[in-house]
């Protein structure tokens, strides 16, 4: 996984990733999942739709894991910004993979599908889950669409927080 943000490709070991600035991750996590996991899991699945790291515009995910360590730290090295939405607003999106058990834990039933599609776009890979054992992370990777806000904090959505690297949050809903 390359972690530059510039423009092109990159030329891994017999396979090339191209750079679409426009892709969101979902993230979903059990409490305690580190770093690693989260990272190892997000490079996975970008390397499964031939993107590298710089193509990712945002990390999303439900706002009850906005201030869990793993997640944030992952933002903050692919240098995005952690954007979340209530449980609410993932329930309201239509997902290919929904699952009665993360409805019943978490009250939407999709985590890291519905916070890739949240701002609207097109599934690349769907709900993949962490090599670890247990899993403590799910994450999903979508395209936004095209003339979407290049700017993770432009967009229309209300009550949007974004996490800085300082573990601040603040709303974009002015």
């Amino acid at each position: 996984m390359r972690s530059g943000r510039g423009e092109g490709t990159d030329s891994g070991p017999g396979r090339a990733t191209r750079h679409v600035p426009s892709v969101v991750v979902g993230v979903g996590a059990s409490r305690g999942v580190s770093v690693e996991e989260v990272l190892a899991l997000v490079a996975g699945a970008l390397d499964e739709a031939g993107l590298d790291a710089a193509s990712v515009v945002e990390l999303a995910t439900v706002d009850t894991k906005g201030a869990e360590p793993g997640v944030v730290g992952a933002a903050r090295r692919l240098g995005v910004p952690l954007v979340t939405r209530t449980a609410a607003e993932l329930a309201a999106v239509a997902v290919p993979h929904p699952s009665g058990a993360v409805l019943a834990a978490v009250g939407t039933a999709s985590v890291a599908e519905a916070a890739a599609l949240a701002g609207g776009g097109v599934l690349l890979v769907p709900k993949r889950r962490s090599a670890a054992r247990p899993a403590r992370a799910t994450c999903a990777v979508a395209r936004r669409p095209a003339g979407g806000a290049a700017d993770p904090g432009a967009g229309p959505e209300t009550g949007v927080r974004h996490h800085h690297p300082h573990g601040h949050a603040h709303s974009h809903a002015h």
